[in-house]
């Protein structure tokens, strides 16, 4: 089984519950679970699948077919985004299956976080479509639905009606999924600026749609305003105390660290508050000595050719 790729099989009676998760590209084992998916209705999970592209769709829809073929019906259950657009896209996605459900994108502005919320297809009503209201467990702010609401539920103009509903949410409750829609359980996921690339997965393969991007980012780099080019950087030690509380942590144009002597003109405040040896007083650098060195030989030997030329 391929580290990006993650599957396993359970069973109730005629139905199997069908767990994927990872990335589905051309590296996936789907052909390896058609023998384990006996005749009857297989539930796929798939809200774990963080992308898909072009190789793995095709094989995507010739493992559907292949199960058709062997008297399976396929149903689809918290579709993640990433499979919901590949609904949207290609036809023959589903099969002759149903999606049961699927998760909704949703983004707080004012938190920087996003969410997924799980919806049944049955809830959504006739066309046309609107997601959801859904509130930012932060800040408990409506937060925004995080694609186009015409193109993410297109799918659903052409769903087919899910026969047996009882039948399967049986068995997933047996199997430890039970219906999260009806308890208004949602998923929280990082949100991120790239894909998120499971190990081992190819730097080509790209995702169908953007990952959701993450709850709130946190680095240990300094910012621009801890750190600027040709300054030192700012720490609590060296934020001005006392009769200097009021000047601003980053040093005014055209002031001048002294070690504790009154400043250039431009310091609004006329004095600069010494700083640790440790930044005043630098060493130059390794880099510049070696420019200097290159310069004196250079200089050197136009003298010896000068001198060569004219003593001639």
């Amino acid at each position: 089984m391929s580290e990006k790729f993650q599957a396993s099989v359970q069973h109730r009676g005629d139905v199997s519950y069908v767990k994927l998760g990872g990335v589905i590209d051309e590296d996936n084992d789907l052909g390896d679970l058609v023998d384990k998916i006996p005749t009857g209705t297989a539930v796929i999970d798939l809200g774990e699948i963080e992308r898909i592209n072009s190789c793995g769709v095709r094989d995507w829809v010739n493992w559907l077919s292949k199960l058709e073929n062997n008297g399976t019906r396929s149903v689809l259950v918290e579709c993640s985004p990433a499979i919901v657009a590949q609904i949207n896209l290609v036809n023959n996605f589903t099969g002759s299956g149903v999606v049961k459900s699927f998760y909704v994108p949703y983004f707080c502005p004012e938190c920087d976080e996003e969410k997924v919320l799980l919806v049944e297809a049955t809830d959504m009503g006739p066309p046309p479509h609107e997601p959801p209201t859904c509130r930012c467990d932060e800040c408990d702010l409506v937060m925004d639905f995080d694609d186009m609401p015409d193109s993410y539920f297109a799918f659903l103009s052409n769903q087919r009606k899910l026969a047996e509903t009882e039948k399967i949410n049986g068995a997933m409750r047996d199997l430890g999924r039970g219906s999260d829609a009806a308890s208004g359980k949602s998923k929280i996921r990082p949100r991120a600026s790239q894909p998120n690339l499971s190990a081992g997965s190819k730097p080509g393969s790209q995702p169908s749609v953007p990952s959701l991007p993450s709850i709130q980012r946190t680095s240990t780099q300094p910012t621009a305003a801890q750190y600027q080019p040709g300054k030192p950087p700012m720490s609590p030690s060296l934020k001005p105390s006392g009769p200097y509380a009021t000047a601003p942590a980053s040093r005014p144009p055209g002031m001048l660290p002294s070690g504790g002597h009154p400043s250039v003109q431009g310091n609004p405040f006329g004095y600069a508050p010494p700083l640790p040896s440790s930044i005043s007083a630098r060493a130059p650098s390794r880099g510049n000595a070696l420019v200097f060195v290159l310069i004196a030989v250079l200089l050197a030997a136009i003298g010896v050719l000068a001198y060569l030329v004219l003593t001639k």
